[in-house]
């Protein structure tokens, strides 16, 4: 029953996406000529090919950062639970209850301030900020099971503390790190409230920001938007099948055993 609550939109999705423009019944019913027509008109009208680099930019960028970034960071906290650590671990999770909506005035005055309108690192130091805090709460989760008989160990042999990192912590944590790809990943892939003021110039729009065009006050294309979906899903749905390994098992020992 669960498996069919959660498949109900996708049948609805596929079917609207065969159907012919002209084709009003209902959208629970099968169309009898159904064809593609509509993947080639969202692919062209909405410029889907400009709009998947755009994504793949920003996407790739911020997971890249976000994990480095937060690995650096989860790193002290999880070694060494100081009353410092503790506040500065506290404050990064804190900032998870506030909504990116609720600064986006002073963000976007602060985005004209700097030139960051229409750019691609605007939007990608936004996605790192408000990304940042849960993957430092899963991090640091994940680095306090990974004992530190370990560390004390590599520090005998000679190493560094950034060797230690680098050769013997990064390498064990993959499972959060393809959590962290999929959960951010997802996330950043679908982002609409930062890419619609962000990026308004037609060469740099995300997916969500072009297929939004077919909707308007005046029109509505939404067999286009169904088909631009499910060519949009589809880079996500292929990582996560090669992830999902690892996804469950950083999940259960990042987010539960932290």
């Amino acid at each position: 029953m669960i498996c069919i609550v959660h498949l109900v939109p996708f049948y609805l999705l596929l079917n609207m996406s065969l159907k012919p423009l002209t084709d009003t019944s209902s959208k629970w019913k099968p169309s009898g000529a159904m064809s593609l027509a509509n993947f080639a008109s969202a692919w062209n009208e909405a410029h889907l090919a400009r709009a998947i680099t755009s994504n793949l930019i920003i996407t790739v960028c911020s997971i890249l950062l976000v994990v480095l970034i937060g690995s650096f960071a989860a790193y002290p906290l999880a070694r060494h639970r100081t009353k410092w650590n503790n506040f500065v671990y506290m404050l990064s999770i804190s900032c998870l209850v506030v909504p990116g909506l609720t600064i986006l005035v002073p963000l976007y005055k602060f985005m004209v301030d700097i030139g960051g309108m229409n750019q691609y690192w605007a939007v990608i130091l936004v996605q790192v900020t408000f990304a940042l805090p849960l993957t430092i709460f899963l991090m640091t989760g994940f680095m306090g099971t990974v004992p530190k008989e370990l560390d004390e160990a590599a520090l005998i042999d000679g190493c560094s503390r950034f060797s230690i990192f680098l050769r013997i912590i990064m390498p064990l944590l993959k499972p959060i790190i393809a959590t962290i790809v999929i959960v951010l990943g997802v996330q950043i892939w679908n982002d609409y409230q930062f890419s619609v003021f962000f990026l308004q110039k037609p060469e740099v729009k995300t997916i969500p920001v072009a297929l939004s065009g077919f909707i308007t006050q005046y029109h509505s294309n939404i067999n286009w938007v169904a088909a631009g979906c499910l060519v949009a899903m589809l880079p996500m749905t292929v990582a996560y099948l090669f992830l999902q390994k690892y996804f469950i098992k950083g999940m259960a020992d990042g987010a539960v055993k932290g």
